[in-house]
């Protein structure tokens, strides 16, 4: 078994406003954030002032038991929510008081999702599902078309370009949608629980599929209950009570 590291980091600079600033070499970058929901008459603290520090070209595992706090992290981080309090700059970019529209805009420029379900559109086959984002940014049709193509090769899946989600195996659905997150050319790829609807043998090749796209220069983020897939990352990160309890580089 690979042996660990605590991961300490240099510290950011502060300007003479009192901002923080990330290192230009951080892609994702978290100062204090905190994550507080109204249940009632009671707050409830999803995220207890979280600093984290990922760089360029790191591929990180977030892990942590139910109600850690995980998911929501994946949230602020996939600009899919907005912290209640702190800083969060991703790719040099202060995202954490964007307005929802801008969120969407840097959702669709910065980030490449991959989900547990897949959540390809059923009527839509591999190229079309591949070409969503680019659609959303303007794309123009024979460009997106080329390179929804380049994306689907780049996964193994050029012989399925014309199929349906039905009529492709779940592996091979994975790869659609990983396809799909590369399309954009982002600055990370964001996983949820990527083989968590895979059998074990189909698991394997998705995460072979994750470990070439890092040595291709990819930033990758991937949230997982499971050991045995956050062991395919270089560092893992546990969130515990809504804090990072561990932080760990492997040698």
């Amino acid at each position: 078994m690979a042996t660990a590291e605590v991961l300490h980091m240099s510290s950011p600079s502060t300007s003479s406003l009192g901002i923080v600033a990330p290192p230009a070499s951080s892609m994702i970058f978290t100062d204090d954030l905190w994550k507080t929901y109204e249940m009632g008459s009671e707050q409830v603290h999803a995220l207890r002032g979280v600093n984290l520090r990922i760089e360029r070209n790191e591929y990180v595992a977030i892990m942590g038991p139910s109600g850690s706090g995980k998911s929501t992290l994946m949230n602020l981080i996939g600009c899919l929510d907005s912290p209640s309090k702190g800083q969060y700059w991703l790719n040099q970019q202060q995202v954490s008081e964007l307005t929802d529209d801008d969120l969407a805009r840097i959702r669709n420029k910065e980030i490449g999702f991959v989900f547990q379900t897949f959540n390809l559109l059923a009527r839509a086959t591999a190229l079309h599902n591949c070409e969503l984002p680019l659609i959303y940014a303007g794309v123009p049709a024979e460009e997106r078309v080329e390179r929804a193509k380049q994306a689907l090769i780049s996964v193994g899946m050029e012989s399925r370009m014309s199929h349906k989600p039905n009529e492709l195996s779940g592996g091979q659905r994975q790869r659609v949608a990983i396809a799909r997150a590369l399309v954009n050319r982002p600055s990370i790829i964001l996983a949820d629980e990527p083989t968590g609807n895979l059998d074990s043998q189909t698991g394997v090749e998705i995460m072979a599929l994750f470990d070439r796209l890092h040595s291709e220069g990819n930033t990758i983020v991937l949230v997982t209950h499971e050991h045995d897939i956050a062991e395919y990352a270089h560092r893992i990160v546990f969130i515990k009570d809504g804090v990072i309890a561990r932080d760990e580089r492997k040698k």
